[in-house]
């Protein structure tokens, strides 16, 4: 009887020590870098975009579903023009490191697992830093309303005008 439970005890013992080996291993991994699941789609030709700038359609806009949205990876240095939605635009950053700024605010960093809400009609631009790349999920909302309307480019100098990067 002292026998069987000796080699219960064991067996017990040896188990407990293989899941905490295997739950040891599954948490001291090192963490996988993050990349966008979707395919970085057409290298953009636009006045619109300053650098390479790269764009996959995932949604378009529908009398259903009134959002349009697409994947966008920006090179470093690349960026949007100034612009607006006139329904709004929700960004998720799934990606790397960007830059974002409405007009006449500080240029705020935005990284991958953030979301932008842009408000309607509000001018603002978004892309990567000047040292990295970033992609995006970009959601414009309310098309009904409106699409984008572009402005003018951002200058450099208002695009190096980060400097807590």
């Amino acid at each position: 009887m002292v026998f069987i439970k000796i080699k219960r005890l064991l067996l017990f013992a040896g188990l407990t020590a293989i899941g905490l080996t295997i739950t040891a291993c599954m948490f001291t991994k090192e963490p996988k870098k993050s990349k966008t699941p979707f395919v970085k789609g057409e290298k953009i030709v636009s006045a619109n975009f300053v650098g390479t700038v790269w764009l996959n359609h995932l949604v378009e806009t529908d009398t259903t579903h009134h959002v349009n949205i697409g994947s966008v990876t920006f090179e470093p240095g690349a960026r949007t023009n100034w612009h607006y939605h006139e329904g709004g635009q929700i960004l998720l950053v799934t990606d790397g490191k960007g830059l974002y700024q409405e007009r006449g605010k500080p240029i705020e960093v935005i990284r991958a697992g953030e979301v932008v809400k842009c408000p309607p009609n509000i001018a603002h631009w978004h892309g990567a830093t000047q040292t990295e790349p970033m992609t995006h999920i970009a959601i414009g909302t309310n098309t009904q309303i409106g699409s984008a309307v572009w402005l003018e480019p951002v200058t450099d100098e208002e695009f190096n005008a980060m400097h807590d990067e």
